[in-house]
């Protein structure tokens, strides 16, 4: 198989095969849904387990903020963390308790308490990979589930895309970006993405939230903005409209992707949050974003089924683009 994401079509019947009897699994594994939800004496428990398989200088802070969004997504508050690290033989002791250092200042950014994990030194890897698992709360009346947009739901989306391919690219592939003819200037630019404005959409969540009636949150991430458009419409048993003018692609990422021979749409987009709500509510969720330096964009509509899910361009209606697998992950793959 390719590197990334197993197949859509792999995955279902996977998940086909699963079989819950605890009557306290309230959302179980399923297509779309990136957490669990498990029924409790009071609250809902909302777990989420997510690895970080590349490169990168901030891996343990970024492992903290990937399992942290899904939670959000939710509705929930992220609660309690624990990582897994396994390390290459030629990992010294400081670069492994710099990455527990990441690791402890993200939980402590966001309130919560790493609980627990794992760590090694394991034969036949070069790099360091952390498996993160994240434990949350909800209450049982507030939770939001990606399958549960609405025909005519309007599909908002934060900041603009995309902001985690493009900053892993820039401190990954500077030389190539170069060869290509971006500036020094331009690279460091992209980079800081991941910082500013930075892949947590916990934010994003709360204000949707606390601003109007949401349906349904999604986190993009691998497979970029089309392929969580696709999860939402799987998920939700809906066909979805989207105008292409009105994606916001960074112009650090438009650079990026254009030196590499990419495509925006189905790259890496951590930090931008998919909403749907009801298109009455769109006007005071865009203004309540931008009352917290959040930047909204509507996108589309939810629509039904049997229509499709279509991509709305200045010549007519085309088929929402697919993609196999992560721009990142089929870049990073080719060995360019």
């Amino acid at each position: 198989m390719e590197v990334g994401k197993f197949p859509a079509s792999l995955l279902e019947r996977i998940l086909a095969k699963v079989d819950i009897s605890d009557p306290r699994v309230v959302v179980g594994p399923r297509v779309g849904e990136d957490t669990a939800v498990l029924q409790t004496s009071g609250s809902l428990l909302v777990a989420k387990s997510d690895p970080v398989t590349f490169a990168t200088d901030q891996i343990g802070w970024y492992a903290v903020q990937v399992n942290a969004n899904d939670v959000a997504c939710t509705g929930g508050t992220p609660k309690w963390f624990l990582a897994t690290l396994l390390v290459p033989e030629r990992f010294t002791e400081d670069e492994a308790e710099a990455v527990f250092d990441q690791i402890t200042e993200a939980c402590r950014s966001i309130d919560v308490s790493l609980v627990g994990g794992h760590s090694e030194v394991t034969y036949g890897i070069d790099r360091p990979i952390i498996m993160g698992t994240m434990l949350g709360e909800v209450e049982q009346d507030k939770l939001i589930l990606t399958g549960g947009a609405q025909e005519g739901d309007s599909i908002v989306v934060t900041k603009g895309i995309a902001i985690e391919g493009t900053a892993l690219l820039a401190r990954e592939k500077a030389s190539q970006l170069l060869q290509a003819g971006m500036s020094q200037e331009e690279i460091d630019k992209a980079a800081s993405l991941l910082n500013v404005p930075g892949i947590s959409v916990l934010h994003d969540a709360r204000v949707a939230c606390a601003s109007s009636q949401v349906h349904s949150m999604h986190d993009v991430t691998e497979g970029g903005l089309v392929t969580g458009l696709r999860e939402v419409a799987k998920a939700s048993g809906l066909g979805l409209a989207i105008e292409e003018s009105s994606v916001p692609i960074l112009s650090e990422c438009q650079e990026v992707c254009e030196a590499l021979g990419l495509d925006p749409l189905g790259l890496l987009a951590s930090g931008a949050l998919l909403i749907t709500l009801p298109t009455a509510d769109v006007p005071g969720l865009l203004t309540s974003l931008e009352g917290e330096g959040i930047n909204g964009f509507e996108i589309g509509t939810m629509i039904e089924a049997a229509e499709g899910l279509q991509m709305v361009e200045f010549h007519g209606e085309t088929p929402l683009p697919e993609f196999s697998r992560d721009e990142l992950a089929r870049y990073m793959s080719s060995g360019t």
